[in-house]
């Protein structure tokens, strides 16, 4: 391994948001898909004027992003493998066009700068929408820092259960249990995991259970076969 020689005292800085050091690198464990969002959050903060985006093409001329993927038989290839599990977790979103895809930060405003291109009313030179890929513009939902904004500080215990829980639940009923646990201010990990099981079993709509849909009563989830998961 070729050791580091240290920082040198002048040096510039790329910003990188709190919200991804402390909620989404915790969940990225791919190294490629790491790499390529940080590229891409370096190369947003240089670029000038509105609107902000990185293309296909320009990542795939950076030598040094490309010598992340110079061991694989086709490193374009493996560069749009990273560029799809950041997609897909949302960090990133992507707008087609007939020049290839480019790139935003998955931010408010650049949402709204991918929408108003697709739609034909921002014009860019040399840019051209396709209706292939179109931008889910959904705001996205972060669990991790909903978490910590209702429950409590997101610890690494806590963090691998909330990824098993998102492997068995979907991200929207996670976020109505913390909410569910800030109402009845039973702020536990077990009481959200007991919500869960209970909607899962007992099915779910419009946010009201099967049973005992009339009345909100906390204990629903501490007594029976669910109340172990609380209690303790």
């Amino acid at each position: 391994m070729k050791t580091f020689k240290g920082f040198p005292a002048k040096m510039s800085f790329t910003p990188v948001p709190d919200t991804f050091i402390n909620n989404l690198l915790p969940q990225i464990e791919d190294i490629g898909e790491l790499k390529v969002t940080l590229y891409i959050m370096e190369a947003l903060y240089n670029k000038k004027g509105y609107p902000r985006f990185v293309s296909f093409a320009e990542l795939a001329a950076n030598a040094s992003l490309m010598a992340n993927f110079k061991k694989a038989a086709d490193p374009q290839d493996e560069l749009k493998k990273a560029l799809q599990l950041a997609m897909k977790r949302k960090t990133i979103i992507g707008l087609a066009t007939e020049s290839g895809e480019i790139y935003f930060l998955n931010t408010a405003a650049d949402r709204q700068a991918a929408e108003k291109i697709r739609d034909g009313e921002i014009k860019i030179a040399g840019i051209k929408t396709a209706t292939a890929e179109p931008v889910n513009m959904q705001e996205p939902v972060n669990i991790f820092a909903i978490y910590e904004e209702n429950i409590g500080m997101l610890t690494p215990m806590i963090a691998e259960e909330l990824k098993d829980a998102m492997k068995l639940y979907p991200e929207n009923w996670i976020a109505d249990a913390i909410k569910e646990a800030v109402k009845q201010n039973i702020r536990k990990l077990s009481y959200i995991t007991a919500v869960l099981e209970r909607w899962a079993k007992e099915g779910r709509s419009d946010g009201t259970y099967k049973r005992d849909s009339k009345k909100d009563d906390p204990e629903k989830y501490t007594r029976g076969e669910f109340g172990r998961y609380v209690r303790h």
